[in-house]
């Protein structure tokens, strides 16, 4: 079975953790249990990628769009979509820089991740989260 739902938040620093919020309430609701490590996995997901938004967003933009899609094989989609055009990239980051880790760990924790381009309507960076084998 596949289950989807997507919400608008606020560009504003509050919004990462209604984001991981409303993520582990729709996946709570479809059957992922509190010990699930996808629904774990995926929270973690989607607070990184709402707070890039969030901290690299276009500055006139006033929302984002998070979507969770849960599939019949226990894995999750987490998409979060903006207008910026510019795509994250992973980067070296040094031993005491405070910032720039997040995308190294949604390539951890994510069996894939990938941004897909929304043409002059910005951008969508997507992560696979895979349920336990």
């Amino acid at each position: 079975m596949l289950r989807r739902n997507s919400f608008r938040l606020p560009r504003h620093p509050a919004s990462v953790g209604l984001a991981r919020r409303r993520v582990r309430d729709h996946l709570a609701d479809w059957g992922h249990g509190p010990d699930d490590p996808a629904l774990a996995h995926a929270v973690l997901v989607v607070s990184e990628l709402a707070t890039n938004v969030v901290r690299h967003g276009p500055l006139l933009e006033r929302e984002f769009e998070v979507a969770v899609t849960a599939l019949g094989d226990g894995s999750c989609l987490i998409e979060v979509s903006d207008e910026g055009r510019h795509e994250p990239r992973l980067r070296l980051v040094g031993e005491s820089e405070e910032h720039g880790r997040g995308l190294h760990l949604v390539e951890h924790l994510a069996a894939a991740w990938g941004v897909w381009s929304r043409g002059r309507h910005g951008k969508t960076v997507w992560a696979l989260v895979t349920a336990p084998a």
